[in-house]
Order: C-alpha cells, then structure tokens, then sequence
C-alpha cells in the first residue's frame, strides 16, 4: 500500500512537470518530438543498409577467389553514400531537436522561478512560521535546478528510446525471426532487474531531497547564529549537529547514486549475454544458408542500439526519480493555500486614523484561544500602549491588525472599514512598524533609509535622519550616509540600527504606527536618545505601543493590560497605579531590588 502511494506520487508529479512544458511551450515541444522520432528512424534504417553494402562484398570476394565475378564497387560505394546522407540527416534532425527542446525546458524553469518567487508573497505568514528559512531556499535553489538538469534530456529520451526500441524490432523481425526472439527472451529480465531497483532506489532520491534542505538550514542557521554560537563556545555542537544531518544526506545519496548506478553496467551485462546468443544461432543459421553474412552484422548492430536505448531509459529512470523528489517538493509549495483576496473591497476614510476591535477572538492551531472576546477603539493621534505577561498576546494583536493572521470571530476597522473587506496591500498602506528586531539590508545607510520611499530624495532622507536624532552618528561614520552596512549589519550598534528604522519611519509618513518592543535590546542611555525620535515619529499619527520596559509608556493616552488573551484592566498611566490592580504590581515589580 505504501509502495502504491509512492508511485502514485512519482506519476502524479512527473505527468504534471510534462503538462507544464507542453503548456508553455507547445510548439517547440511537438517540433523537437517530431524532429526526435525522424532522426530516431533515419538512424534505425541505417545498419539495414550498411548490411547489405557488407552482403555485396563478401559475395564479391567470393565470387574473386572462385573467378566468377569481381567486387561490385560502384553499388557498394551508392549504398555508402545512401547510409552517409542517412546518417547526417538524422544529426541534423537531432540537433535541431536538441536545442528547441532546452531552450523550452530553461524558458519552463525560468518561469517557474518566477512563479514561485511571486507564489512568496501570497502565502501568509502562517506558513513561513511553521517552515525553516533553509527549506524553502533549498526548494528555490536545490530542487528547481535538480528540475531544470534534467527537464530537456528525460522527454525527449524517453520517446527516442522507445521509438528505437519499437523501430529495431520491426528491423530485426525482418531480418531473422528465430534471432529476435533469441533477444527478445533477455527482455524481462531487464524490466524485473529495473522494478526491483527502481523501488528500492526512489526512497533514497526523495531521502536525499528532503535532508538536502536539512543541510541548508543547518548552514543557513549557523551563518545567521554565528555571533551567539561564538559567544555560548557551542562551534562544536553546531559541527555535531551538522554532521549529523550532513551524515544522513551522505547515506541517502550515496544509496541512490549507486543504485541507479548499476543499472547501465547490469544492462551491459544482459546485452553481452545477447551477443553470445545471437553470435551461436547466428553461426548456425548462416551455415544452413538461411541468412546472409551482411544480415547477421546488421542483426548484431541492432541487438548493440537494441540494448542501448534500454540502458537508457534505466538512466532516465533515475533523472526521473530526481526530478520527482524535486518536483514533488515545489508543487507542494506552489499549491500551499494563499492569503485570501478580498472580492467586494470596502473604502477606507485615510483621515479618520481610526481603530476598532469589535469582539475579537483567535486562536493560531484552532484548539488554544490567544485573543478571547477582544473589544477596543483607538482614536485618531492618540497612543494606546499594551502590555502584559509573555503569551498574553500583544504581538497577536498587532499580526490581527496588520492581516498576518485573519480572526476567528468578530472584527477589525481601520477609518471605518472591515479589514477583511480591504485588500492586504491597501491596509498596510496606512501601517509603518518599528520592531524590537531591526531589519536593514546589505547597502548603503540612505539606501535603507530610502527604502521607505524610494522616490525620496537625499535631502528628504537626510531630514528623516535628523527627526529620528540619527543624523549625528550618520555623519560621524566613515563615507556618512554612503557608509555601506554589511549583511548581519554588524558594523552598526543596536541603537544605531534602531535609530535608521525609526529615521525609515519617518520617511514613510504613514498615519498608523505600531512600535513593538522597539526599546527592549538597546541600552538605557541610547534608549533616551531612540525615545527622543520615537516621540517626534508619534507626532499626529495614532500609535500602538507594545512594551515590557512600562516606564517607555507612561505617557500613552491609554493602556490596555491583557492577561490571557482579555483586556483586565485599561485607563492611563496614572489611573492604573491607583487601581493598585495588575498593571500597578507588574509596574512596581520592575524597580523592585531584585
């Protein structure tokens, strides 16, 4: 049972790869097909005719030694010709095929590179949560290559060897039919020899796929952890943990590449196992005169190109079985569920900046309730700060409210629309975020400041940076605000990475701002200078604070404690510490002398 879902995959996916590169590429597929079966026939009817240029002189030697005649070199010399033109008409023929045929295959993979990468930004976040970065980059790289290796060639061969296979069998019937069926026993053999290879080696390719992406998120996550594995002295474990699943890619490839390695050589075997039997009954039958010496050359040719296309189809067999393992994974991503379109859109009033939570409740697995009966309005220019224990769910709140996540019941307004009714594009349009992890670029500062709105100009960026108080530490850099941030962004402080975003933000100019723990990783002295720019970035805008550091927020219009996915408490600053409730205990806590 599990055998049959195996191969039911590996036709599924293969039949699908195939109805892809007809799809878009018809013309040059049925072309290249056409041109490949004419090249294959021309080549099938070549060692016919040789064989008879062959028969012409050994009757002529015959007939010289015993002065009955002399070698007829003009009729051999034609049949020459004739098998010449034959011979370069089918390269022809093959070449032409050969190049439309890769040239459809790459415009194919190009394509699909393309639709995955736009396939990217319609997933929701739900799926790359419960996916590795490594994983999805080794489908984009690792299997589309594997996809596009072998895309041009497995077509074509495959309706090549088989035509040849069909074709030299018509040629050997007739010629001998006792020396056809003399090959023809070998037949099976072969094709039981494939099965069993076949179904033991596929496990083994679909193994070595899946541990591939294993080893790159491995490497991916070391590069990316290299300063905190550094740090904790773990370059051992992180090399055990690698050599680990390094170890696994090792044992399924090798078991793959030398199973599918043995069929040609056995293949070869079985076909010499043909010789001897043609070469025996071959000798017989010419004795008895009942074939001609030309014949059983040409019949050995044939048993030769007879056993050849079987061979590769065994190699085919093999590039198909990569290319299932690689297919499989990338149809998989491309028919991961999307976010969902919005069909009748609502109009949002962009001068209201305001925000309603109406009854909200949501739960990220379906069983567990993060946001229970979540109500709350926030009103144009005003600053609402939540805060909480961890799993309280003030960053759900946020992802609710930015359409990373669709609720479960009830509804978000953002200027009076349902946000389910706004299209993703449209509501984040109004958003800009500053988070706790600051995200900047390979490239220079005003490239990433810019990024924003890239239709800013320098002095439009350089005044951003001198809002968000970062225009001093520009300027005191090396090439100033052309000083080029490496890839970690390691050659810039926390603070300073934190003041770009801020400086980022406010070059963005959007009405709604969302700070997420965006003080939590910097130090105390560079946190009154980044609370500096945040205070003139949350000017006329309405803002949502998350914070654990509750001294950053006293001064936000209301605050909203949750507890287990409800609101328990909410007022300002001051009207919470009177309450003497939760928010008051967990305020104090914080300057308690531990």
């Amino acid at each position: 049972m599990k055998n049959n879902k195996k191969q039911s995959k590996f036709f599924a996916s293969i039949s699908r790869v195939i109805k892809l590169i007809f799809k878009e590429h018809p013309f040059a597929v049925i072309i290249s097909l056409l041109f490949a079966v004419t090249s294959t026939v021309f080549s099938i009817l070549g060692p016919k005719i040789l064989g008879e240029a062959t028969t012409k002189l050994f009757a002529g030697i015959v007939k010289k030694v015993t002065n009955t005649g002399s070698i007829d070199f003009n009729g051999i010399n034609k049949i020459l010709l004739i098998v010449l033109i034959i011979y370069v008409t089918s390269s022809v023929f093959s070449f032409i095929q050969a190049y439309l045929m890769a040239n459809a295959a790459t415009k194919t993979t190009y394509k699909l590179r393309n639709t995955i990468t736009h396939k990217l930004n319609r997933l929701p976040v739900r799926y790359f949560e419960k996916r590795n970065v490594g994983d999805i980059l080794s489908i984009i790289t690792n299997d589309i290559e594997t996809l596009a290796s072998n895309l041009d060639n497995t077509i074509i061969q495959i309706v090549t060897s088989v035509m040849t296979i069909i074709g030299i069998l018509i040629m050997m019937f007739s010629i001998n039919v006792t020396m056809t069926l003399v090959v023809l026993v070998l037949v099976p053999i072969m094709f039981l020899v494939f099965g069993t290879i076949v179904g033991v080696s596929q496990k083994y390719f679909a193994m070595q796929q899946k541990t591939l992406a294993k080893v790159n998120s491995e490497v991916e996550e070391n590069f990316s952890g290299l300063n905190v594995i550094t740090a904790f002295n773990h370059q051992d474990k992180s090399i055990e943990e690698f050599n680990k699943e390094n170890e696994k890619l090792y044992n399924a490839s090798w078991k793959a590449q030398f199973l599918s390695g043995i069929m040609f050589p056995l293949v070869n075997f079985i076909g010499n196992l043909g010789y001897v039997m043609v070469a025996i009954v071959g000798g017989i039958l010419s004795i008895n005169g009942k074939i001609t010496v030309g014949n059983i050359q040409s019949f050995i040719q044939y048993v030769r190109n007879f056993t050849n296309p079987i061979g590769q189809i065994a190699q085919i067999i093999n590039q198909l079985q990569s290319m299932s393992a690689a297919s499989e994974r990338i149809f998989e991503f491309l028919d991961a569920e999307e976010e969902i379109l919005v069909e009748k859109e609502e109009k949002m009033n962009n001068s209201l900046g305001l925000v309603e939570f109406n009854n909200i409740s949501f739960s990220y697995d379906g069983k567990k309730t993060v946001i229970d009966n979540f109500s709350s309005t926030v009103s144009k220019n005003k600053t609402v700060a939540i805060v909480g224990p961890t799993g309280a769910g003030k960053t759900t709140i946020v992802k609710l409210l930015m359409r990373f996540y669709d609720v479960d019941s009830g509804e978000i307004k953002v200027n009076g629309a349902n946000i389910k009714n706004v299209k993703r594009k449209k509501l984040r349009d109004n958003f800009t975020m500053v988070l706790q992890d600051t995200w900047l670029f390979k490239g220079s500062v005003m490239e990433n400041i810019r990024y924003a709105k890239l239709s800013a100009t320098d002095e439009e960026v350089k005044e951003a940076a001198k809002k968000a108080h970062a225009n001093h530490f520009i300027e005191s850099l090396p090439n100033s605000y052309d000083f080029e941030i490496n890839e970690e962004a390691s050659n810039l402080s926390n603070g300073e990475k934190q003041l770009i975003t801020i400086a980022r933000a406010i070059l963005a100019d959007k009405p709604i701002l969302i700070l997420d723990e965006a003080t939590s990783s910097i130090d105390t002295r560079t946190e009154i200078l980044v609370q500096k720019a945040m205070n003139k970035l949350m000017e006329n805008r309405t803002t949502f604070v998350i914070a654990h550091r509750l001294s950053t927020i006293r001064n936000a219009d209301t605050i909203l404690v949750l507890k287990d996915g409800n609101i328990i408490e909410q007022g300002n600053h001051q009207e919470l510490l009177d309450k003497r409730g939760f928010y008051s205990d967990l305020y104090n806590s914080q300057f308690q002398e531990v």
